[in-house]
């Protein structure tokens, strides 16, 4: 028993090692790169369409990244998929981005454990979401967390993987709850394409109104959401 405990820390470490290597090349060697398309969705948006039919799984694989290291900014990504391909198509190619994001960081951290998330979240984070990570009322918060403007995501997607939560229904709760956001992104960015600014200055009004309410309020907001009895 305690060889196959050991041969399981030893994989386990191997395998943290890996996606930490992987995640730092590529932070490292593209980083630039990225930074530099991610400035402005217009220009992204004009590089994705630059590759024909294949723009669309580049965009995918960029809202994969984006997921897979959260300081890439999402809105930025989604904005872009709306000028690139149109609010309805842009939301779906975001949200299929979305979810297979989450998924690769649901099930690495479900491997990989504890100290997978150690190596990549600030210790600030650590203690704040570990006592989320014990509320008997983690979906309800996770659902609120995901929904609302403001509130932080995707670190939270890292630490799903080690509660009891089932796959699909942290997936669902992923879709149902962070769909709306990325829709609305994606028609802003359908609506700058046509230079339709009326719609873009009221989604992103009522975005900002709701972006700086979740931070004000995020703490009383996550402490409702544990009180709510189901």
């Amino acid at each position: 028993m305690k060889k196959e405990n050991n041969t399981y820390l030893i994989i386990n470490g191997i395998a943290i090692f890996v996606m930490i290597g992987l995640i730092t090349f590529a932070s490292i060697k593209y980083g630039a790169q990225i930074a530099d398309l991610l400035k402005d969705p217009k220009h992204f948006a004009q590089w994705m369409n630059s590759f024909g039919a294949v723009g669309a799984l580049i965009l995918i694989g960029f809202q994969i990244l984006q997921i897979i290291i959260a300081v890439i900014p999402g809105e930025v990504i989604q904005i872009a998929s709306g000028i690139a391909f149109g609010g309805f198509f842009g939301s779906v190619y975001s949200i299929l981005g979305m979810l297979l994001g989450s998924v690769i960081v649901f099930y690495a951290t479900r491997l990989l454990g504890f100290g997978f998330i150690k190596t990549l979240v600030p210790q600030k984070h650590l203690e704040k979401y570990n006592k989320l990570l014990n509320d008997p009322k983690f979906e309800i918060i996770l659902f609120v967390i995901f929904i609302i403007p403001g509130l932080p995501k995707d670190i939270l997607v890292y630490f799903a993987g080690l509660t009891p939560i089932k796959p699909l229904r942290f997936f669902l709760i992923a879709l149902v709850a962070r769909s709306p956001a990325i829709i609305g992104s994606a028609v802003i960015g359908a609506s700058l394409g046509k230079e339709n600014y009326v719609v873009v200055a009221i989604i992103a009004a009522i975005a900002i109104v709701a972006f700086v309410l979740g931070i004000i309020f995020q703490e009383k907001i996550i402490h409702k959401a544990s009180s709510f009895k189901k």
